[in-house]
């Protein structure tokens, strides 16, 4: 028998392969390259992001241990910049590049619009995400839009109630109708501003790259001035430092603009004002999430608990038999390098293999 086509539905899974968005990725080698053009004027005269890490560098912190932003020594440059993951606690340089793929509408390929643009404009918190988070973000998902203000905050709004009602869950009629009543009103205001692509197109991008990419976060990218591009996180631990970023540039060049102005909404005030998908985890919707520190060596999957003991492998696959395994990682303890007192390690094995990346932000501590 042949193959059914699968149809576009509010409430059942969708797939990538039914997007009708083109996609275009941008690899490591093109992320790099704007990052050397984003750090040709940087460091010189009045920059301000240059002057919000340094003034990181200055705020002393009650533990080490919870230092998220590390700038200890050398010049502003990414590989002497470290940011403290949220989901593994480990120090990593924000010279770790990614693979970006964007999400957009026909016509700008027709017209020949260029997709490196859309990511410089937002080259400075791409950086900060992906060196907040040490799994998972190799690859960051981007759908290009041109949504305003008002639409924004609607269709984002719209896939926090989704997420919440349908993802792992049985939707009860009422918010079924709810839900189709909110997805025909977007779609219908968006066709009438003749807005590209349409929201049917967004939505099943959106709600495909959840389903089939688990990211930890997704990027709503608007090219209307008016407007602000959003972040979307998955999960409440995805969020970075609460109260770290208050004071991060908003990146809008006008000198008279109010803090509400923003190219790109970061979140400044933690879990709290950031924009979170409730997702019930489990089963084929990914494992629960949970944070843990990790032995700073990034080839090394060894969680501690709060006393430092090893309570086992992230990966959940380790070799021999259980039982040796258990006993094995029962007798590892936590090594705090001694000097900088920012990292911990499994053994002093793991401790000289990471030394060539952790000695561009170990000093001693005051």
């Amino acid at each position: 028998m042949p193959r059914r086509s699968r149809h576009y539905s509010l409430f059942s899974p969708p797939s990538l392969s039914m997007s009708e968005l083109v996609k275009t990725t941008l690899s490591h080698d093109s992320t790099d390259l704007l990052i050397d053009k984003w750090l040709e004027n940087r460091g010189y005269g009045h920059d301000p992001y240059h002057e919000w890490f340094r003034d990181v560098r200055e705020r002393k912190h009650a533990a080490h241990d919870t230092q998220s932003i590390v700038w200890n020594k050398g010049d502003f440059v990414p590989e002497n910049i470290f940011c403290r993951t949220v989901d593994t606690g480990r120090l990593i340089p924000l010279d770790r590049t990614w693979t970006t793929h964007l999400y957009h509408h026909r016509s700008m390929q027709e017209r020949k619009l260029p997709m490196m643009p859309v990511v410089f404009t937002m080259l400075p918190e791409l950086m900060l995400l992906r060196g907040m988070h040490d799994a998972g973000c190799d690859d960051i998902y981007i759908i290009v839009t041109d949504l305003k203000r008002q639409e924004m905050d609607d269709v984002t709004d719209f896939f926090k109630l989704v997420c919440q009602h349908t993802f792992g869950r049985t939707c009860k009629p009422s918010m079924e109708r709810q839900i189709q009543y909110d997805h025909m009103r977007i779609s219908h205001t968006l066709a009438r501003q003749r807005r590209t692509p349409c929201f049917p197109q967004i939505d099943l991008t959106f709600r495909a790259l959840l389903y089939e990419k688990r990211p930890r976060f997704l990027i709503l990218f608007s090219h209307q001035t008016t407007s602000y591009s959003q972040i979307i996180f998955t999960h409440r631990d995805y969020v970075p430092a609460q109260d770290l970023f208050y004071d991060y540039p908003t990146g809008c060049p006008n000198p008279c603009c109010t803090d509400d102005c923003e190219m790109i909404r970061f979140p400044r005030r933690g879990p709290e004002a950031a924009q979170v998908l409730d997702i019930k985890r489990g089963g084929r919707f990914g494992k629960r999430v949970r944070r843990r520190q990790m032995c700073n060596w990034i080839d090394c999957d060894v969680c501690f608990d709060a006393d430092g003991q090893a309570i086992g492998s992230d990966s959940g696959s380790t070799e021999g038999s259980e039982s040796s395994v258990d006993s094995a990682r029962a007798r590892i303890v936590s090594q705090t390098c001694s000097k900088c007192r920012l990292v911990k390690y499994c053994s002093l094995d793991h401790q000289r293999k990471d030394w060539e990346e952790h000695r561009r932000v170990c000093v001693k501590g005051l």
